[in-house]
């Protein structure tokens, strides 16, 4: 079985598209693993500009 790509405490990149604002892009922290739905798997991510939590897919990731 796949594991998850990325560590909780772990320093992403966000690539924002769709329904989120050009502003949502940025460096993130992993806060929680989430489990796979559709095609992969899911994050809790919190920026580290201004602490705002989102709810990410893996390929918006980097």
């Amino acid at each position: 079985m796949q594991k998850h790509k990325y560590d909780i405490g772990e320093t992403v990149e966000f690539t924002a598209g769709g329904s989120y604002p050009p502003t949502a892009r940025g460096h993130y922290t992993v806060v929680r693993q989430l489990p796979a739905e559709g095609d992969g798997y899911q994050y809790r991510i919190k920026s580290l500009s201004d602490g705002h939590e989102r709810m990410v897919r893996e390929g918006q990731l980097g």
